[in-house]
């Protein structure tokens, strides 16, 4: 054999065992990377492909957030499907859900994911200042992100007890957000599952623009005295017991 041909089979193999046993820290690199600071992994153990740690949801600032265990493992065999897929658990409790990349998407299915309503507040500011409390449920049945960055698929996210600290109202309902993605556009939808407080809302987001969402927020007389100065700090008032949120 020649030479050339052993070094050649020395660097391939020398390359395979560098990315099969990088770190697991080289993850949080990347999430930061990709999130501008806003998702990190803490505490990370194991490698790239097969490892755990914490993850965690940050404000723009990156000073307060909220964290999740999470524990991953991709599957090597399924490389022979043309593709590779990683199973990924939130929380020891939880259901592992698949993660499936080929070179063209990203494919997510049955996954359920429980985050703090905390979560809220770091997604959307403008809610921060509200201290939301309650449990919010992420259902994705199936969504597949594109590398053009165009989304296809749907999604429930069910804010349940939906309350705040500055509200004497608790909870002030549930309510859920459906996510519909068909290429360059998502749009959502609103709706009020039971609660005092009433909400309704649609908007959307297209591929390099801004999403625009407006919500309009019904409180019966019985209660405006108690959650219209609530309202007032995030909305404008259109009306007795009337009010209108753009998020933008």
């Amino acid at each position: 054999m020649k030479p050339w041909y052993l070094i050649a089979i020395g660097l391939g193999a020398y390359a395979l065992a560098l990315i099969v046993t990088a770190p697991a820290t080289l993850v949080d690199a990347g999430l930061q990377r990709a999130s501008d600071g806003q998702l990190r992994l803490a505490e990370a153990q194991g490698t790239v492909w097969s490892g755990s740690g914490q993850i965690e949801i940050r404000d723009a600032s990156g000073q307060s957030g909220v964290a999740k265990s999470v524990t991953w493992r991709f599957l090597p065999e399924t490389l022979l499907r043309g593709h590779l897929v990683c199973e990924v658990e939130l929380d020891r409790s939880a259901k592992p859900f698949p993660v499936t990349v080929s070179l063209s998407r990203i494919h997510l299915a049955d996954a359920d994911i429980s985050l703090p309503a905390t979560v809220l507040g770091l997604a959307v500011p403008k809610l921060a200042p509200l201290d939301l409390t309650g449990d919010v449920l992420i259902r994705v049945p199936r969504m597949s992100v594109a590398r053009d960055g165009t989304l296809d698929g749907t999604a429930t996210v069910q804010w349940r007890d939906a309350a705040s600290t500055l509200s004497p109202i608790s909870p002030l309902g549930n309510y859920e957000v459906r996510l519909d993605g068909d290429g360059r556009t998502v749009h959502a939808y609103l709706r009020t599952i039971e609660g005092t407080l009433r909400l309704e809302g649609q908007g959307s987001w297209t591929l390099g623009s801004n999403p625009a969402f407006l919500a309009m927020a019904d409180v019966p007389p019985e209660h405006q005295q108690d959650l219209t100065p609530l309202l007032r700090l995030i909305a404008v008032e259109r009306g007795e017991g009337r009010f209108e949120l753009q998020l933008d």
